[in-house]
């Protein structure tokens, strides 16, 4: 939960950093902002998809057939 709550923060500061690169004057500022930008945003979406990958993998895996329980 706390992870999910930070991920999208940083995803809403990744985007306004990416929109804030774009007012730069310099063009090495610029990559520099753009790319630190990418990178937050980049970061942010592997927090939030990792949780939801996992919930889908445990939703849709097999039982079990290993524990020996036939019933």
């Amino acid at each position: 939960m706390v992870i999910g709550v930070f991920s999208i923060f940083f995803l809403i500061f990744g985007i306004e950093v990416l929109i804030g690169a774009y007012a730069l004057k310099h063009p090495q500022a610029f990559i520099m902002y753009f790319f630190s930008g990418s990178f937050i945003i980049l970061f942010s979406l592997v927090g939030i998809l990792y949780p939801v990958f996992q919930i889908h993998t445990w939703v849709t895996q097999k039982p079990d057939s290993s524990t020996g329980d036939q019933g």
